[in-house]
């Protein structure tokens, strides 16, 4: 009798079983890591809950939903770092569930899970993902969106237009790059035969309906913040520069589904001596148009996100890595054939489980060890909490007040905006990016100005002391980092601005 292990029974018998153990367990990873390890948020995510705190429509972040609902998170956690950890796994959870449905629509749920198990390997999905925000959002949207993109186009399951609404509205409320998701799903549409008859009907027209509903106050506030220009087009001269960018932002998404060409290359059956002995996983054939959806919907938003931020010079791809690389999991599949041989097993799944738990190690390196190496900062070893409970506690001893507002050093006023009572935060340097506060409210209703300070006397940066004049310096606080290696203790300057009348 021929021998088959039993992950690959469990596979062909229990698909959904395999799909939420991996799943699962990789949500467990980055649960637990950031709780042992980070005594502080990512700076990203401490920007995300300090501008949720104001429940603004809008702000230069982009659209609102995401930071609304990580501050809603961070106080059903009792002021907790767990709750926005956990709602950030919620969304990878929901992302990959959703993407073995796609993929068990188009082939078949045995194929589907080696479909999510690829897809695990991509690098965007891993610690970034710990970051809650706007792209970590965005990702189970964009996966539920693709779902009932293809029910309506594939499937002509017309019962999916109000899901497919919502999904689409609450896209447009979560990142600036879901009304170029949203053309390429109404490009791709109009482009084949299924997809305009899908169009005839009514239904449409209902489901712009409820997207012009969902996103009326966002689009309400682009217009009278006047943020619905495009920026402004290089110069010939720039346009290599920018060139370069963009292959630049190509090759990290060539590198961050390195391994998934890993993979697939060790599963090739170049090397293999017995190919006829490989267990066999089986899908029925795939529809064409289900091959067109795979293919444009895994090369255009990664070709257009990346071409757009490299002729604008963006930091990122336009809707990020984890939007772009969705579908590439389920491309190699759907590209690899109706049989699947899966050779070297021992291999493959120790190659597998070593590229899904770098990016933890990886972590745990960088916070144990960096700190030994140089000087350079681990931004999520600061201690956060107690940071912020020192500063508070202070202010309110001193004014017999709460903190109600705190300025200064950016990174380290995002930290203390974290504290039970949750002070406003005023990026002075910046004041029209926090526009809920501004620098004269700040010095009528007081406040605390904080800065790094570089000797004992506390002395305040000159540009922080023109903003602030008439600072009273007090002695800096030194605190101690989870690892301290090499690196000074953290010695932060301070001052506090009284209330008037107190």
């Amino acid at each position: 009798m021929r021998f088959t292990s039993l992950i690959i029974e469990l596979i062909r018998a229990r698909p959904r079983l395999i799909v939420l153990i991996v799943v699962l367990a990789q949500a467990a990873i980055w649960l637990i890591l950031p709780l042992l390890l980070y005594r502080s948020p990512p700076d990203d995510l401490a920007t995300v809950l300090a501008f949720g705190r104001e429940y603004r429509v809008g702000t230069d972040l982009g659209p609102p939903l995401a930071f609304w609902l990580a501050d809603i998170a961070f106080r059903a956690a009792g002021n907790h770092m767990f709750g926005v950890y956990l709602l950030a796994q919620l969304c990878a959870i929901t992302t990959f569930w959703t993407l073995f449905l796609l993929a068990r629509a188009i082939v078949g749920a045995q194929q589907a899970v080696l479909v999510v198990v690829l897809t695990l390997t991509v690098t965007a999905f891993g610690s970034p993902g710990v970051e809650f925000g706007p792209l970590v959002l965005a990702r189970p949207l964009w996966a539920l969106l693709l779902l009932h993109s293809w029910q309506l186009i594939g499937q002509n399951r017309r019962n999916a237009w109000f899901a497919w609404s919502i999904e689409a509205g609450l896209l447009l409320l979560t990142t600036s790059a879901a009304t170029g998701l949203l053309l390429l799903i109404a490009g791709f549409a109009l482009a084949t035969r299924r997809g305009r008859r899908m169009l005839t009907s009514f239904d449409p027209l209902f489901a712009l309906l409820v997207i012009v509903v969902l996103v009326l106050p966002w689009l309400i506030w682009l217009i009278r913040a006047d943020a619905l220009a495009l920026p402004p087009w290089p110069d010939i001269a720039d346009l290599k520069g920018r060139a370069l960018h963009w292959a630049t932002l190509l090759g990290g998404l060539l590198l961050a589904i390195s391994g998934i060409l890993l993979l697939a290359a060790l599963n090739s059956g170049w090397f293999a001596r017995n190919p006829e002995e490989a267990p066999i996983i089986f899908r029925p054939p795939v529809d064409p148009l289900a091959r067109d959806f795979v293919y444009f919907f895994a090369i255009a938003p990664a070709l257009a996100g990346s071409l757009i931020a490299g002729l604008f010079n963006l930091d990122r791809v336009v809707g990020g890595a984890g939007i772009a690389l969705m579908m590439s999991g389920l491309a190699v599949i759907v590209a690899t054939g109706d049989l699947i041989q899966l050779r070297r097993q021992r291999l493959l799944r120790s190659v597998w489980a070593l590229i899904v738990i770098a990016p933890a190690v990886a972590a745990i390196a960088v916070t144990l060890f960096l700190p030994w190496t140089g000087s350079a900062e681990v931004s999520t070893s600061m201690p956060g909490r107690a940071i912020a409970h020192f500063f508070a506690d202070s202010f309110e001893r001193r004014t017999n007040q709460p903190l109600r507002s705190v300025a200064g050093d950016p990174q380290l006023a995002k930290l203390i905006s974290l504290d039970r009572a949750r002070p406003h935060l005023l990026l002075d340097a910046t004041p029209q990016r926090t526009p809920w506060l501004t620098p004269a409210k700040f010095n009528e209703t007081g406040g605390v100005v904080v800065w790094r300070a570089s000797d004992t006397s506390g002395t305040p940066p000159p540009e922080l002391a023109q903003r602030f004049p008439g600072l009273v310096p007090e002695v800096p606080r030194a605190f101690e980092w989870l690892v301290t290696g090499r690196q000074p203790l953290l010695r932060i300057g301070w001052a506090i601005v009284r209330p008037k009348g107190s």
